[in-house]
């Protein structure tokens, strides 16, 4: 069952991020973020996403992924634009 909730989960987080949508998130692009705004993109990472859900394994999705699901996110947890581009620089900086 809860490979089921989980599948049916990533689906609409999947449909979400590629529903066109008028966003005010801040355009992602290559890490521009210093090692210490990386850091702080890991703390706000695990402690706004954590907050509502299991925490998804930054390896998990390509950093093409990622730019989608940040831009679905980002909003939700209330991430200004530098927090954002924070976050995302931390994600794709672990898989590297």
């Amino acid at each position: 069952m809860k490979k089921i909730s989980a599948a049916a989960l990533f689906t609409c987080i999947l449909l979400a991020s590629c529903t066109p949508k008028a966003s005010t998130a801040a355009p992602i692009g290559p890490a521009v973020s210093t090692a210490e705004q990386i850091a702080q993109g890991k703390t706000i990472f695990e402690n706004a996403c954590g907050r509502c859900h299991k925490l998804p394994d930054p390896t998990a999705h390509t950093s093409v992924q990622w730019v989608g699901i940040m831009n679905s996110m980002a909003p939700k947890a209330k991430l200004n634009d530098e927090q954002h581009q924070w976050v995302y620089d931390y994600i794709v900086s672990v898989k590297k």
